[in-house]
């Protein structure tokens, strides 16, 4: 593969695989994300975009954001994505965004929360009842976080939505927050809702994957002190956000979507060693506990990510050595004090 040839790469990973068109076609009505601009909102809506395309129906896709790079805003229109500019936090904008029957609620603070916390509490917390109100006939997968978890001995298996949060650090509080204030009206109003809680969706362009690579790539030493991890890809999480607006309930569903594998960072980094011909270095002992997600419920709902763990280094390295475009966005994976 060819620099030139990156756009097309990339254009092919996007597909929408067959469960979703055939999902996609028992979707009632149009659908709206709330926080479009992330790191996920774009190909989401791309992906539902095409998948509806590919289902020979019309349905509208919606997406709202400051859109403060205008550039976002244009590339969004031309895929055929209607977009609204509001900003969530000022009410009077809020509640002049349409009624949709489908929402997915993508929008939250994360980096930058040690010493912006009021702000952090008021996206992640303070918004999701405002929207819920809003929307409270719409179904809602609400995106939260595997942070709200406790670490636990990686030889536990993961931790499953039966077990009682834990967070650490005011970020992970405030998606705790959001997860209750999501049931909360979820329950008052019979919103039907999924809690979306995402542990660590991976890219060719960022991720966990991402941040491995280019440390094995630059010869910087691997910290293991956080030598286990949970990875899923970002096409697969994109597949089943889209696909659980069906498995939206009240009271509202929590719902843990990850990979199936307890992953090793460092036979990642080996695995990249072999792809760029360098062996890599770590520094620090390795600790008995991490942040892993139990996602056994959504692989039974979705079946396993299509796309392996293999694949999703192959792809990964494939990017990085022909000079494919980084977002440099870290994930912070090895923070154990939830400091972000």
């Amino acid at each position: 593969m060819h620099y030139e040839n990156l756009k097309q790469f990339e254009q092919d990973l996007l597909a929408p695989s067959a469960d979703l068109i055939a999902d996609i076609q028992k979707i009632q009505g149009d659908i709206m994300f709330l926080g479009i601009g992330g790191k996920m909102g774009p190909s989401m809506a791309t992906l539902a975009v095409r998948a509806i395309q590919a289902a020979g129906i019309q349905k509208r896709v919606i997406g709202v954001s400051r859109f403060s790079d205008k550039n976002v805003e244009q590339s969004l229109n031309i895929l055929g994505i209607e977009t609204i500019a509001c900003d969530l936090l000022d009410q009077g904008q809020l509640q002049k965004l349409p009624q949709v029957p489908n929402i997915i609620y993508l929008a939250g603070h994360k980096f930058g929360t040690t010493g912006n916390e009021n702000f952090t509490w008021a996206m992640n917390t303070f918004l999701p009842g405002m929207v819920a109100c809003h929307f409270k006939t719409s179904n809602i997968v609400a995106f939260s976080s595997g942070n709200v978890l406790p670490f636990v001995p990686v030889t536990d298996g993961g931790v499953s939505e039966e077990i009682t949060p834990e967070p650490i650090g005011e970020y992970a509080q405030s998606c705790l927050g959001r997860e209750r204030i999501f049931e909360y009206f979820s329950k008052k109003n019979g919103t039907p809702t999924l809690i979306y809680r995402l542990n660590y969706a991976v890219d060719f362009r960022y991720g966990v994957l991402v941040e491995i690579a280019k440390a094995v790539k630059e010869q910087r030493p691997i910290d293991l002190t956080s030598q286990n991890v949970n990875v899923i890809w970002q096409g697969d999480a994109n597949e089943i956000a889209l696909r659980s607006l069906l498995h939206c309930a009240s009271p509202a569903k929590v719902l843990n979507i990850t990979g199936p594998e307890i992953l090793s960072t460092r036979w990642i980094a080996e695995r990249f060693g072999e792809h760029f011909g360098i062996t890599p270095t770590f520094v620090n002992q390795a600790t008995e506990t991490a942040l892993l997600n139990n996602a056994s419920e959504c692989h039974r709902l979705f079946g396993y990510p299509k796309t392996t763990i293999r694949e999703a280094i192959d792809i990964t390295a494939k990017w990085l050595l022909e000079g494919g475009d980084l977002w440099n966005k870290d994930t912070h994976f090895q923070e154990r004090k939830g400091k972000f």
